[in-house]
């Protein structure tokens, strides 16, 4: 079958998965992340698994699933760690229409805005289909939208009354692609065309095209953040669920948040490989542990 409900994603319902991630008749005979080591000519996000089920039999429950024993091993040190919060909480997506202000000015746009002109989110490419309002120069009481334009990083200003106003606008955060490779272990997160991380200053919003991280007051966790997204540790328990190219907020379940202020226990002035070595030796991870995480993902400067 498809592996993706291996890793509570895809369309099978959430609670199916659960129930058979932990059921203890369930077990997995073999995974491959690579479609097309089984069906040449497909390409399934997220692998092909063999699966077996015996009602007469009981193995481990899977819980979570990984390919690699060291993965897994990881994992479970990170998730169990005594003080461990996820990083859920600060993720944030698209920025908002404030559709009744909007409207007032453009009632035309009701046939253009999806979901019969009802849906707020900023869309990904909403800054090119509605460029009378998102303009390349800033204007008064405007913010300023990070997007695309022709499939490539782009920034335009909007009135600040066309935008709903919550706390992470105003706030520094990181900027991070919505989407980004297969879903494979180790990978970057950017992409040829949308780039890099980026630190997203006050009155900077975005469109579907990015999530944020944070709602910082300081610079200097924003930098911090920044830092973090790049240590191969935080790329690694983010590949954990990450097997398609979507960086949704589930993907980041088993990643630890941080304190990001001068305060913490990471010393965040540090590089970035230096604070990786922080984070192994605060989560007690092996030799073999760290050297998987060395070996397996790719460096970010």
């Amino acid at each position: 079958t498809p592996a993706r409900f291996l890793f509570n994603a895809g369309k099978t319902p959430k609670s199916w998965n659960k129930k058979i991630l932990n059921d203890e008749h369930f077990k997995v005979l073999k995974y491959t992340q690579k479609s097309s080591n089984i069906f040449r000519t497909t390409d399934i996000k997220g692998g092909i698994a063999i699966t077996y089920y015996d009602n007469s039999k009981k193995f481990d429950p899977i819980i979570t699933f990984s390919s690699f024993e060291e993965l897994n091993s990881i994992r479970k040190k990170v998730v169990n760690y005594e003080e461990f919060e996820n990083i859920k909480s600060i993720i944030d997506i698209q920025s908002k229409f404030n559709l009744e202000e909007l409207y007032k000015d453009y009632p035309e746009y009701r046939k253009i805005i999806g979901s019969g002109g009802k849906d707020k989110r900023l869309r990904q490419i909403i800054m090119e289909r509605l460029p009378e309002i998102f303009k390349e120069n800033e204007e008064k009481e405007s913010y300023k939208i990070l997007g695309l334009i022709k499939k490539k990083r782009a920034y335009r200003y909007i009135k600040k009354k066309y935008i709903e106003d919550n706390e992470v606008i105003h706030k520094y955060k990181v900027f991070v692609p919505a989407a980004n490779g297969s879903g494979a272990i180790g990978e970057v997160l950017s992409t040829p065309l949308i780039g890099e991380p980026l630190i997203g200053e006050p009155l900077i919003g975005n469109t579907q095209t990015f999530i944020s991280f944070g709602r910082f007051d300081t610079r200097y966790e924003a930098e911090a953040m920044l830092k973090y997204l790049k240590t191969k540790f935080c790329r690694t328990l983010l590949g954990t669920l990450k097997i398609t190219q979507g960086n949704n907020k589930e993907t980041w379940t088993n990643v630890p948040i941080q304190d990001f202020t001068e305060n913490s226990d990471i010393d965040w002035s540090q590089s970035i490989p230096e604070i990786d070595q922080q984070l192994y030796k605060k989560y007690n991870l092996s030799k073999d542990e760290i050297d998987f995480i060395e070996e397996k993902v790719q460096e970010m400067k």
